[in-house]
């Protein structure tokens, strides 16, 4: 039986992980569980799963919490404790669902501590991908890509030689609005952003997936993850988010993976990896009943979070750190209603246009230019 550390647990990566895990109790065991301040959507986990080690936001939410359990598990709060656990001996594999830079740390731990590690959390790679693959690299530590665009790439690559890989093909649904001009966009609520056409997802990508920063964020990642140059990495629209993501080899053939729309299949291949199990939870791909899928061309005029990502990665350095830390701030100004949808991108590009790109960046220089354009981004936007 596997044993599987989960961070993020409460949002939606992590929600879809605890129902593979219930899928398959005689395969996986829910050893440590991490989630920040939301104890009304983790208790029932806690309870049923019952996890010897829970990690939390702060001292507040562990008090409330331990008043509420059952049974005699161990709780700590903090970033020291989500380090802990990652590295205990028992964990077999660390499922990387939080969001945001703040997975970086234990990400690191998770990799000097040789954990197998299924990966959701697309902003550590963005905001220090040449410091965690040379860690991976040097503890030869595989990241497992949770992600439905890398696991399709994953999957794809599988038994490939990487050198024959002439381009990889992300699929981007579009968001929310897709079908809309620039001008359609200005006066949009997060209400309307919030309306995924295909999938189920949280507040956070669901906002980054309607600018498309989502795709830009992934193009870093596949970057650092499959180790193809920007120029070699193509976004094309897909609608029907079916065909999750492609490789063409340098003889033509095209690799895709398809499937439905559904997380919880690119979660439990992770799990469950080099193996593949049964899986009951959703209906099988139907290709039949969809009849077509389409394919559009990808404009950077009318996505421009989608450009800035690739001027950040092909850039370096610390710009993608500026990119991830303004798009994180800017969309929480966004969902509490303190700017515009289209000043999301403004203020991204603000930050960007004023850094001073550090080439080499150690920890310690990322995390305090994080903390340095997240308080930036704040201030100017609530100035909006």
């Amino acid at each position: 039986m596997k044993q599987i550390a989960l961070l993020g647990g409460t949002g939606s990566i992590g929600l879809q992980t605890v129902e593979v895990i219930k899928e398959h109790p005689e395969e996986f065991n829910l050893l440590a569980f991490a989630f920040g301040e939301n104890v009304d959507k983790a208790l029932p986990i806690i309870e049923q799963l019952k996890p010897s080690y829970i990690v939390v936001k702060n001292r507040a939410i562990k008090e409330k919490l331990g008043n509420r359990i059952s049974y005699n598990g161990k709780i700590n709060y903090g970033i020291e404790a989500l380090n802990e656990i990652v590295s205990l001996s028992k964990v077999d594999i660390v499922v990387n669902a939080v969001l945001g830079s703040v997975g970086l740390e234990p990400t690191l731990e998770a990799i000097r501590a040789n954990k197998q590690i299924a990966f959701a959390n697309k902003e550590t790679l963005v905001t220090a991908g040449h410091l965690v693959m040379k860690e991976a690299k040097a503890n030869q530590v595989n990241l497992l890509p949770v992600d439905s665009e890398h696991a399709a790439i994953h999957q794809c690559l599988k038994g490939e030689n990487l050198k024959e890989v002439n381009r990889i093909i992300l699929t981007a649904s579009g968001g929310s609005f897709r079908d809309r001009t620039r001008e359609e966009l200005v006066g949009v609520t997060k209400y309307d952003a919030l309306k995924h056409p295909n999938w189920s997802m949280g507040s956070k990508i669901t906002i980054d997936s309607a600018t498309m920063m989502n795709k830009g964020l992934e193009v870093i990642e596949a970057y650092w993850l499959f180790g193809v140059p920007y120029d070699g990495i193509q976004v094309i629209m897909h609608n029907e988010s079916v065909i999750h993501s492609m490789v063409e080899f340098v003889d033509r053939s095209v690799m895709a993976q398809l499937g439905t729309p559904d997380m919880r299949i690119p979660i439990q291949y992770a799990l469950t990896y080099p193996d593949r199990f049964n899986y009951h939870l959703s209906d099988a791909l139907d290709l039949v009943q969809i009849g077509q899928l389409n394919f559009r061309e990808m404009s950077f005029e009318r996505f421009p979070c989608l450009r800035m990502a690739y001027e950040a990665g092909k850039a370096g350095g610390s710009l993608p750190t500026v990119l991830n830390a303004a798009n994180e701030e800017a969309v929480s100004l966004f969902l509490q209603d303190h700017i515009k949808f289209l000043d999301i991108e403004k203020l991204i590009e603000n930050e960007l246009e004023k850094h001073s790109v550090i080439k080499n960046p150690d920890l310690e220089t990322i995390l305090s230019i994080d903390a340095e354009i997240r308080d930036s981004v704040k201030r100017t936007g609530l100035k909006r």
